[in-house]
């Protein structure tokens, strides 16, 4: 062996220490899974206290990490909260932004104006396109409504887009919603396993967002016969069998990385798109409007439960488990919590602030209030709704929503009225007036953005 000379050996030496103390300091990249639910109300597992739903699966994975109880999406319904989700930014600042994309007609890539909102999304820098800064392969499974996994800046995906024949049949909503995603779960799992299988090599993130409990509620029989005797409405029994489906799934996925060694290198968080009402007392079955979108304090509505989360955060040895947090969080606050734990820098347009100092137990300033508001509400004269402004507000004590097309306020007591049944707007005027100021300035800040 040759020798080498002193002052080389103490260079190979320094720039060998070197270069181990900075593998030591680089944080561990994992893998990200985010699990979306879809039209899944916040109460309806059994880690909310709902005994009568059978979510073993979802109670695992939320005694697995730190569940926030207190967690709210931008909007009523799922296609501008997964918007947030992706981008980081509000609903109605993403809409600013592609309405002026839009109206400069600089980007409109030779489309009509309707048709370029479905692919707009390509001109924002998403949470796909910000991990990919960073080694991250991205997939896009499941419910995606921008056109093309590509759009969200996805590497691989199962959605696809449509052409112009398949707008002309009956069944083009269902491309429109997220095409061969749509299968994810209902069908198969086929596509995440053998994404995970190729990619083990470098972190990857999966955006998994299958379309459960989301109607149809043709949950197999399996999973409806749990449901099938038990003394509840038809309706109840139907969207639980659907919930139950959703919970299977993440079992398997779990089950999976765990056959293939990934699992205690993953990141998992949980959120739903927008809430849902299905007491079990309740039947909606044989009426269209509501069992399609739950009750009238779900889907489509304008209430604490239209907007209401359960958010968790599970990383095997590095998030504690067992652990339930009441501080109101937003969705927005996920893309952001996640960059945090992977030590990227945010961008400056993040509506989101991290709440990983609060998930770790350090010191954490807590979210005053959230505010988000709504473009379309509950109207029985159109499925989709009837477009609306309207804006609501949550703090601590008190949820206020305000229908400005309608010219109409009301304020619940949340500490003793969490379903929103008695309208204290007249015998707290003040109350009300401090909210509707702060909505003002909000939507003053947003009209600057």
């Amino acid at each position: 062996m040759v020798k080498l000379p002193n002052n080389i050996t103490y260079l190979f030496l320094l720039v060998a220490f070197y270069f181990i103390s900075c593998q030591k300091d680089k944080p561990i990249l994992p893998n990200i899974i985010l699990i979306i639910g879809d039209d899944h109300g916040y109460p309806y597992f059994g880690f909310m206290g709902a005994d009568y739903v059978k979510t073993p699966n979802m109670d695992e994975l939320a005694s697995s990490g730190t569940v926030f109880t207190n967690g709210y999406v931008p909007d009523n319904h799922c296609r501008p909260s997964l918007a947030t989700l992706i981008t980081g930014i509000l609903p109605i600042d993403y809409n600013t932004k592609v309405e002026k994309m839009v109206s400069d007609r600089k980007i409109l890539d030779n489309l009509p104006k309707r048709e370029f909102r479905h692919h707009a999304m390509k001109y924002f820098l998403t949470l796909p396109k910000l991990l990919k800064q960073h080694n991250y392969t991205s997939f896009q499974s499941g419910k995606w409504w921008e056109f093309h996994y590509e759009n969200g800046g996805f590497d691989h995906g199962m959605t696809t887009g449509w052409t112009t024949e398949d707008r002309k049949n009956n069944g083009w909503f269902k491309k429109f919603m997220g095409g061969e995603g749509l299968k994810l779960a209902r069908a198969t799992m086929e596509p995440v396993y053998d994404f995970i299988d190729k990619n083990k090599d470098s972190p990857f993130f999966i955006w998994y967002a299958p379309e459960l409990p989301h109607y149809p509620f043709d949950a197999p029989d399996k999973y409806y016969n749990i449901y099938k005797d038990k003394e509840m409405s038809e309706s109840a029994k139907r969207y639980y069998a659907n919930c139950t489906w959703f919970d299977d799934g993440v079992g398997e996925l779990q089950r999976y990385l765990k056959e293939v060694g990934e699992f205690e290198n993953t990141l998992f968080i949980y959120v739903n798109d927008n809430g849902w009402e299905q007491n079990p007392e309740q039947e909606f079955w044989n009426d269209p409007m509501r069992s399609h979108n739950g009750g009238d304090k779900g889907k489509l509505s304008f209430y604490d439960q239209s907007f209401r989360t359960p958010i968790i955060f599970s990383w095997e040895n590095r998030i504690e488990k067992n652990k339930q947090l009441k501080q109101m969080i937003h969705s927005a606050d996920i893309p952001a919590t996640i960059l945090d734990y992977l030590d990227i820098d945010l961008p400056e347009n993040y509506f989101g602030r991290s709440f990983k100092p609060l998930i770790d137990g350090e010191n954490f300033t807590e979210r005053n209030e959230i505010i988000g508001n709504i473009t379309t509400v509950r109207s029985f004269d159109d499925m989709m709704g009837t477009p609306t402004e309207g804006y609501y507000i949550r703090d601590k004590n008190w949820f206020l929503k305000w229908n400005i097309t309608k010219d109409h306020i009301q304020l619940f007591d949340m500490k003793t009225d969490q379903n929103n049944d008695y309208d204290l707007s007249e015998v707290e005027p003040e109350i009300v007036k401090s909210m509707s100021d702060k909505i003002e300035k909000w939507k003053n800040e947003r009209m600057l953005y």
